[in-house]
């Protein structure tokens, strides 16, 4: 199984919204990305940030951005992530009529795109889209709320998009979010993960750097036991 080196994701859903500058900024030189989860209290029961965040924490960091669109209708916002400056923005394949479209969309407004998995959906209907897209999402918890408790039967979805993917030597991010922390990071990653969005397991950390750290070298000890 061929698996790129890990990339790790802090979840600022997890850190101190108060003085979120800081809080990137303590991982700034250890994480990979930043993850940005906007919420719209439709297509998920819960409300985060939106847009003018996004924009303002652009100039702060130097971080890639890996936002994840838990709303309705990404057609219509989407792209506005894109011309913001976020460096992934994924949406989620239960709210878009034609996610191909949309991953078109993003790539000319100069994002990457990622395609993203509920814990309810199968896989099977959307791995014939992947050479679309640059990243798959796939949710170890039900979208909408974090510090959620890792399920590690939905890595059978990530089993079948890494056989997929290596199958068709497709240039594609497999990303795990929801629970990720030391204790499961390692059963993701020996199921074909390669990038991980941490939450509470960065942000609840004594020193968040640290932890991200951590992260990846279990990440890449499971890899390469893989």
């Amino acid at each position: 199984m061929t698996v790129p080196p890990p990339i790790i994701a802090p979840s600022i859903l997890a850190a101190d919204f108060s003085r979120l500058a800081e809080e990137v900024r303590a991982v700034e030189d250890a994480a990979d990305w930043l993850h940005v989860d906007v919420m719209d209290n439709h297509f998920v029961p819960n409300l985060t940030i939106g847009l003018p965040v996004v924009q303002s924490l652009r100039a702060a960091t130097k971080l890639p951005f890996d936002v994840h669109l838990m709303i309705t209708d990404p057609h219509r916002w989407a792209p506005g992530y894109a011309d913001a400056g976020a460096y992934n923005v994924t949406f989620h394949a239960e709210a878009c009529d034609d996610p191909v479209a949309l991953a078109r969309d993003l790539r000319a407004a100069g994002a990457r795109a990622g395609l993203a998995i509920d814990r309810d959906t199968p896989i099977e209907p959307y791995l014939d889209l992947l050479p679309s897209f640059d990243t798959l999402l796939v949710m170890t918890i039900k979208a909408g709320f974090g510090g959620q408790r890792f399920l590690p039967q939905l890595l059978d979805k990530v089993r079948a998009a890494r056989r997929h993917v290596n199958a068709g030597h497709l240039e594609l991010r497999i990303e795990v979010d929801g629970g990720i922390a030391a204790d499961t990071i390692e059963q993701a990653a020996a199921a074909g993960a390669d990038a991980f969005v941490a939450g509470t397991a960065v942000y609840g950390a004594d020193d968040p750097a640290e932890a991200v750290r951590r992260l990846r070298g279990l990440a890449e000890r499971a890899a390469a036991g893989a």
